[in-house]
């Protein structure tokens, strides 16, 4: 059995016992169950775990009336409430819990953002430090398994990176886990929080970005091919960056004449959840798409490695009005950070890039180099 130690645990650690909640974000089957239940483990009979899904649980959250969980949680200095954008007006009934318990320390988890259909975030302003835990990064893979091949990582960058997926022992037990990871979890917060009056539109959609990773995206474009209005585009596009689905990168523009100032690419989480609405069975080496998809994995381990960092840089693209384009730009205060993502080829400093931002740090990412 292959274990995962995540890199957010170490911050989660640091910051318990400060005066404030713990809320951990991510998508479900992320490990965000995992994590809360080994950090509860180590405080023995002084912690204990709640499913806020199961009605018992939730009995317990009244608005106004901290008593009421201070009954199931009694005597107890750490507590997990796991899933628990799943309570109505969570976010009120924590805050007043915690202004009136203030030493128990409460972790939170939720598998969207909480202000999908809660509003937790504006209740506990200032009174909650915030954690995001997405699918693996490469690190955490290879620090779980630390003779990671070239094969291994293709098939990381077909299957994904959820938890599940990387454990699993066949491909067969890859490909049962991340097509049910993509039908049966990433869509419950939204199909049961949110109004969507055509679940086919929604699903359409999906498939349209999917095969569009890494290209420019337009919601014009997209709402005419799918016959809805940009509006109703736009609010689907947020749903499902609130549900850890999808990264709209935008691009990154100091000089308007000469660069492309407006637009924006669609990437996935996980490169495992995009392949199973294209195509998941055909190998990597053989695939037409493969650079969008390295491309996209590089994207994502980028997303990884930032929700580390108090302040994560912003993650852009450029492109000029003359068809010179990098890939990726991190921007992290004054730095500048460019990668162009190549399957095997070199390439050189775009001219213009070059010429406008001097001082930016360019490196080449390609599949023989991306594991260091």
């Amino acid at each position: 059995m292959i274990i995962f130690k995540r890199d957010i645990e170490v911050k989660i650690h640091e910051s318990l016992f400060k005066g404030k909640m713990i809320v951990l974000l991510g998508p479900r089957q992320s490990g965000k169950t995992t994590l809360t239940k080994k950090i509860v483990e180590q405080y023995g009979k002084e912690a204990e775990y709640f499913d806020c899904q199961l009605a018992d649980v939730r009995k317990h959250f009244v608005v106004g009336k901290p008593d009421h969980l201070l009954e199931l949680v009694k005597g107890k200095k750490i507590v997990v409430f796991d899933e628990a954008q799943t309570i109505q007006d969570i976010g009120s009934i924590l805050k007043t819990f915690h202004d009136t318990y203030p030493k128990m320390q409460i972790i939170a988890t939720g598998s969207s953002s909480f202000d999908l259909s809660n509003k937790i975030k504006e209740p506990m302003t200032g009174r909650a430090y915030e954690f995001m835990l997405f699918p693996l990064s490469i690190n955490e893979i290879k620090k779980a398994m630390p003779n990671l091949t070239r094969n291994d990582l293709l098939e990381i960058m077909l299957y994904g990176c959820y938890p599940a997926v990387v454990a699993s022992s066949s491909r067969d037990d890859k490909l049962f886990n991340i097509r049910n990871i993509s039908t049966n979890y990433l869509y419950k917060d939204i199909f049961v929080f949110e109004a969507i009056r055509s679940p086919r539109v929604f699903e359409d959609l999906l498939k349209m970005l999917a095969h569009q990773t890494g290209s420019m995206v337009s919601a014009n474009e997209l709402s005419q091919a799918l016959g809805v209005t940009r509006t109703t585009i736009n609010r689907y596009l947020s749903l499902l960056e609130q549900s850890f689905i999808i990264k709209r990168v935008y691009s990154f523009s100091n000089n308007p004449r000469n660069e492309i100032k407006k637009g924006f690419k669609v990437f996935f989480i996980d490169t495992g959840v995009r392949n199973a609405l294209v195509d998941i069975l055909s190998p990597m080496e053989e695939r037409n798409d493969k650079g969008a998809i390295f491309e996209n994995f590089f994207v994502s381990d980028r997303i990884k490695k930032g929700s580390l960092e108090i302040f994560p840089p912003e993650i852009m693209f450029w492109r000029s009005r003359y068809g010179q384009e990098v890939d990726v730009i991190e921007k992290a205060g004054a730095g500048i950070f460019a990668f162009e993502c190549k399957w095997k080829e070199s390439t050189i400093v775009p001219p213009q890039f070059a010429k406008s931002y001097p001082k930016a740090v360019f490196s080449l990412v390609n599949i023989d180099n991306i594991l260091n």
